[in-house]
């Protein structure tokens, strides 16, 4: 498979560069940074992988739609504008769209779903850690933490999902979830859902310490995605993971 990385100059694009090369199944033909021709890269690929910046995907989209190439998108902070531009094109064009292509981490959201079924009334805390360098917050793998729960409780994210806390906030209503993110040195990605009761705590970590594990699943995906007809596909397709 030829493959467009996007976001060469970025650690990401790095990472997915090198996943790409060590793949026996894939090639690297062409790159691509955010200001060139991205039709001219995307017409020398058979799929791109997208790990660059949100405000870069309509026109990524708008190649691929015309050109018919299927995406791999890795990239986080998307407005709900740009996510529904995301899920108009994947009605002409297969797309892996993933806030984390770790298979722990898409473990982790099966657990979380699993858990959040079983440890109902439980109050839910989640806290992410990134280096210093990340732009947006909370991540977007925390984000989808709180959707697999919102999803299994009927919370909703921009109503129950509170972002921090200062000040005489009360008492914590059963039904919220904390967010908290922290930012500092060179840390990858680290996450945790907290689950809280009276007399106990149920805790689900990941820690990532090599960009390589998401940029080798983002790899994985691609593959998969070849074989995939039109429409919009998660990590979680990609393993198997769907109930």
């Amino acid at each position: 498979m030829n493959i467009l990385v996007t976001g060469i100059s970025g650690r990401m694009g790095q990472a997915v560069k090198q996943a790409v090369e060590l793949c026996s199944d894939t090639t690297l033909t062409s790159t691509h940074d955010v200001g060139q021709d991205i039709a001219a890269a995307l017409s020398q690929a058979d799929l791109a992988i997208d790990f660059s910046f949100h405000g870069f995907t309509p026109e990524l989209l708008a190649a691929a739609v015309e050109q018919k190439k299927p995406l791999v998108i890795g990239t986080t902070g998307h407005t709900d504008e740009e996510r529904a531009a995301i899920t108009d094109a994947a009605k002409s064009i297969p797309i892996v769209f993933a806030s984390n292509y770790s298979v722990g981490v898409n473990t982790l959201f099966w657990l979380t779903r699993k858990a959040t079924r079983i440890l109902q009334g439980y109050d839910v805390e989640i806290v992410e850690m990134h280096h210093h360098h990340k732009l947006d917050a909370p991540s977007g793998t925390a984000r989808s933490l709180a959707e697999v729960v919102c999803e299994e409780t009927g919370m909703e994210y921009k109503k129950d999902v509170m972002h921090g806390r200062e000040g005489m906030v009360g008492a914590r209503p059963q039904r919220q979830i904390g967010m908290h993110s922290l930012r500092g040195g060179d840390v990858v990605g680290d996450h945790t859902v907290i689950f809280a009761a009276d007399g106990e705590r149920v805790e689900l970590a990941h820690k990532a310490s090599s960009r390589m594990t998401f940029a080798s699943g983002a790899v994985r995906a691609a593959l998969w995605l070849a074989n995939q007809p039109a429409g919009l596909y998660s990590m979680q397709d990609v393993l198997g993971f769907k109930d």
